[in-house]
């Protein structure tokens, strides 16, 4: 979204394989430990819906948040949808394969997380039956929210029986304003020279960043 805002930012990595989420420094931005954080001025606004909320809020002029009661209650609808019955099976997913240490890994989860996962990706692909956009005949939010879930479900090969879905990644991520897809940035993270400490390039999972106000 902040592409889409012409927002000028400054972009922090977090490597949250290696634990530099429990740092000191964003500790104190987020007493969570987790990222995304934002810090807009001396506003600091954690959660990534939250985020987004926040700078569609900011930037109305952008139109991001739909006029009518109606369509913002439909927005948040699938805003909350996405974060609580997509994005969560898609966590537990990545902590059992990649973030919990291998004695604390549940392979049976994975199964678990991949069957409620396709579940709840079937009632989103229903709803974009005859869709361009997730609520109304416009850009909101949730188009934002939903882009980048189900750019993770399907770098899971979740959307195999999704084709509608698909399709409507493949459109939101050839906007000029998209960022890169997750699969290309993790290519380009990858294809980075490292030292033997790995303390210059390494595979993070989102990101701390900084807004210009």
């Amino acid at each position: 979204m902040l592409n889409e805002l012409g927002l000028e930012y400054e972009m922090v990595p977090i490597n949250v394989a290696i634990g530099e989420t429990k740092g000191h420094k964003l500790k104190a931005l987020n007493p969570a430990a987790k990222v995304p954080v934002m810090v807009d001025g001396k506003t600091v606004i954690t959660e990534s819906s939250a985020i987004q909320l926040y700078l569609a809020e900011k930037h109305p002029k952008a139109g991001l948040i739909p006029d009518s009661i109606e369509e913002r209650g439909q927005m948040y609808r699938w805003i909350f949808f996405l974060v609580t019955e997509i994005e969560q099976p898609l966590w537990r997913i990545a902590r059992h394969t990649v973030l919990y240490p291998k004695d604390k890994r549940l392979p049976q989860d994975i199964e678990i997380a991949k069957q409620e996962c396709k579940e709840m990706v079937a009632v989103l692909e229903n709803h974009m039956d005859k869709r361009q956009y997730i609520v109304g005949k416009r850009l909101s939010v949730a188009d934002f929210n939903a882009a980048y879930v189900m750019d993770w479900a399907n770098e899971n090969k979740l959307l195999e029986d999704a084709p509608k879905l698909r399709k409507y990644l493949r459109w939101m991520y050839s906007r000029p304003t998209a960022p890169p897809r997750i699969a290309s940035a993790l290519a380009l993270l990858k294809s980075l020279p490292s030292n033997a400490s790995g303390s210059k390039s390494r595979q993070h999972d989102r990101t701390h960043r900084r807004v210009d106000p």
